[in-house]
């Protein structure tokens, strides 16, 4: 195992000179090139500021040169073994311990190292955030959807799952803040970036000044949430769907009153009828353990809500809390798209073993249908989700670039529109780089997951 690690680390080395080959090699041949003169061209300098710059530019960076001689040039300096520059760009020794330099942006004036520094854990937590959710949601769905082949929650799940699957990410993001960020309707989320400036004074736990303000947030979550978890655990279905559907309405109408001018009569006619539907899928659901964690989340956000109105003014959100109420809406415009996909998926590998041999084995065997499925079944399942995990990393570097657009969240994917857009070569080719890297070992890590999940992989 460790020779083959060490093997696809060394491959990695030339994957990542042709990848950023390929991209230099597009900007250079791009209408205009990368010279210091197209650099400069825009930037309002009179004609002496103008030839000072480009000589510094074709110094510094060597955009007099020829291609290949430019291409090598970068690549002595992203290498941590090579020869060293001077102030004039003129090269000297070679080291073994010079280190790595990824250059200075022409667009900021600031080392590249340093913007990277502070944008890729931006969209490292996006990702962080979105990837579990993504398979939480799409596993519990398609397995579900595949014991229940046919039916009603199959059937109603693919629908909905197509649908959110057919609408852009561009147009969710603007609907979102058109309706959850504006404020002439639900002002619930900020329309823009990952914290406010007042939270940087904030601590970072939320808290109030009584004691008895957090008391009562914790009592009305806990019975919200056990409420919840009640509603759905009720063995009387008819009472269960009629309460849920009474939920789901009274929940409706408590959204329509929270728009800050009366709501029309449509409003209510559509709001009414859309939660209560949903609410009786829930309650009506077969499957106990989907009940549980739909029902008992909703338990849970309707006793925060009440407990935080109930509660006194004192309230300071904190740091941590104002994240979070940033990252909800990118968040959810980066995981529904990936909903339909990763669950059809889930669904066909279950489907499939669930008739294999060993499955029809272990029932009559009289293992509980619950152990086949989870403990068997859904273990031999994994080898194609563990293949969608290996591309679905790239997948959200690249749709976070319109997420982060959208959300003015100055994360790595604005970056690299704003360095696309400014002809800025050495920032360009360092987010190729790094964005290479991350996809690299997530193949990597897809590789030593199907050892894990199967036995008889192995590369020894």
């Amino acid at each position: 195992m460790l020779d083959y690690i060490v093997r696809r680390l060394l491959l990695m080395v030339p994957t990542l000179f042709g990848i950023t080959l390929v991209v230099f090699v597009v900007m250079a041949l791009s209408p205009g090139g990368i010279t210091a003169q197209s650099l400069v061209d825009d930037i309002g300098l009179n004609p002496q500021e103008k030839q000072a710059l480009q000589e510094y530019y074709n110094r510094r960076y060597g955009l007099d040169q020829p291609l290949p001689l430019q291409y090598l040039r970068w690549l002595n300096n992203v290498s941590p073994i090579g020869f060293t520059l001077d102030e004039d760009g003129h090269f000297g020794r070679f080291s073994l311990t010079k280190g790595p330099d990824l250059g200075e942006s022409f667009r900021y004036g600031r080392p590249v190292a340093e913007l990277l520094r502070e944008r890729v854990p931006i969209t490292l937590l996006l990702n962080v955030l979105t990837v579990p959710l993504i398979y939480l949601v799409s596993i519990l769905i398609g397995v579900r959807a595949a014991t229940d082949r046919g039916g009603r929650f199959d059937v109603t799940s693919s629908m909905i799952l197509l649908a959110l699957w057919s609408v852009p990410t561009m147009l969710t993001g603007v609907l979102l803040i058109g309706f959850f960020a504006n404020a002439q309707y639900w002002h619930w989320f900020p329309t823009s970036g990952l914290s406010e400036r007042a939270a940087l004074d904030m601590p970072f736990l939320p808290h109030w000044r009584d004691t008895l303000d957090v008391a009562r947030l914790g009592l009305a979550a806990a019975l919200g949430t056990a409420g919840g978890v009640a509603l759905a655990r009720w063995p009387w279905r008819p009472g269960r769907v009629a309460a849920g559907v009474a939920l789901g309405a009274a929940l409706a109408v408590a959204m329509a009153r929270d728009l800050p001018q009366p709501p029309p009569a449509w409003l209510y006619a559509l709001l009414v009828p859309a939660f209560a539907v949903v609410l009786y899928a829930i309650a009506a659901s077969a499957s106990m353990g989907l009940r549980v964690a739909c029902l008992g989340v909703l338990g849970l956000g309707v006793g925060v809500a009440l407990g935080a109105a109930w509660a006194g003014p004192g309230f300071v959100r904190g740091f941590l809390l104002d994240r979070l109420w940033h990252l909800v809406l990118p968040v959810v415009c980066l995981s529904y798209g990936g909903f339909a996909f990763l669950a059809r998926l889930t669904r066909s590998a279950v489907l499939e073993n669930l008739q294999a041999d060993y499955a029809r084995t272990a029932r009559a065997k009289g293992v509980p249908e619950r152990l086949v499925l989870w403990r068997h079944v859904f273990r031999n399942s994994l080898l194609p989700l563990i293949t969608v995990a290996a591309s679905l990393l790239p997948g959200l570097l690249a749709g976070s670039v319109i997420v982060e657009s959208i959300f003015s969240i100055d994360g790595m994917g604005k970056l690299a529109v704003e360095a696309v857009k400014g002809r800025d070569r050495e920032l360009v080719l360092s987010i190729t780089l790094i964005s290479g890297l991350l996809t690299l070992l997530g193949y990597l890590v897809a590789d030593l997951l199907y050892a894990m999940a199967d036995p008889r992989v192995s590369y020894d």
